[in-house]
């Protein structure tokens, strides 16, 4: 599997990663010993999803163990909604490294181009997006990105991170960030697959030397299982789409298999999961 280079750092980001968004507390460490045994160099991480501390357990078990060095890992979190402001970019990321029993990340990557009231790590953790955990609605905080990213770099150049880069952004709001940032974005991380192809997208990042992770790569089933999306009478999940069926037969392929392909071929990274032994 060929890696991508990241500019302006020049590193070798894994064309395969492993995301722990929605694997369970308990199987993480698990997981990640498994992950890494199977070939996964790539850890894709997040503080919302609420697991970095027993992704950090299964992290320090791989290292005791001998499987793998530090720099054999290429290890990726995101800045969370509540600390935009850059006074608090640089607390939500020691949380983050604590969690993970790490001394730097490979990328931080900011999670949502939107900033909600602050709320203490002491008080709830992870926040969320409701400033009293239950909503009925987020309280925006208007900070500029740029505010934020400015406060991102700065991690770069304390070495705490070794990339930065942005997720959920259109190319007009990646436009901006690239007007005035004096280290560029490295990544882009957005849903991605035949559904969501976001072919204009795509190529001007690239073009303009940011990386593509694509998540979601079997479509929104994923958001379906949290109630976010709602299956209608048209709608065919891509694992069982006739078009992606009929490459399989041709391949000899599984729909999983065929789809993470379509986006590795466009240049882009993937991050699927899966608490299977045969799948991961």
């Amino acid at each position: 599997m060929e890696n991508i280079e990241l500019k302006p750092s020049g590193q070798l980001m894994p064309t395969l990663g492993f995301g722990f968004w929605k694997v369970p507390n308990p199987m993480c460490k698990d997981i990640v010993v498994k992950a890494v045994k199977a070939g996964y160099r790539l850890l894709d991480c997040a503080s919302d999803y609420g697991n970095e501390a027993e992704v950090g357990d299964g992290i320090k078990a791989v290292l005791d163990q001998g499987l793998i060095t530090r720099k054999d890992l290429f290890v990726t979190s995101k800045l969370w909604c509540t600390h935009h402001r850059k006074e608090h970019v640089k607390v939500a990321l020691k949380r983050t490294l604590a969690d993970l029993g790490l001394d730097y990340l490979d990328l931080y990557i900011i999670h949502f181009p939107i900033c909600v009231k602050y709320v203490p790590i002491e008080e709830r953790y992870p926040p969320g997006f409701y400033y009293d955990g239950v909503g009925p609605k987020p309280i925006i905080d208007p900070v500029p990105y740029q505010e934020t990213w400015q406060a991102m770099e700065e991690l770069v150049d304390e070495g705490l991170v070794k990339n930065i880069g942005v997720s959920n952004m259109a190319a007009a709001l990646l436009m901006d960030v690239l007007s005035y940032a004096r280290i560029k974005p490295a990544v882009l991380q957005i849903e991605l697959h035949p559904y969501c192809t976001r072919n204009q997208l795509v190529r001007f990042a690239q073009e303009n030397d940011v990386a593509i992770t694509a998540y979601s790569s079997f479509g929104d089933a994923s958001y379906q299982s949290i109630g976010m999306v709602k299956e209608g009478k048209d709608f065919v999940s891509l694992l069982n789409h006739n078009t992606v069926l009929n490459i399989c037969d041709q391949v000899e392929r599984t729909p999983a298999q065929v789809l993470l392909r379509w986006a590795v071929q466009r240049g882009c990274a993937v991050i699927p999961k899966s608490a299977s032994d045969q799948r991961i």
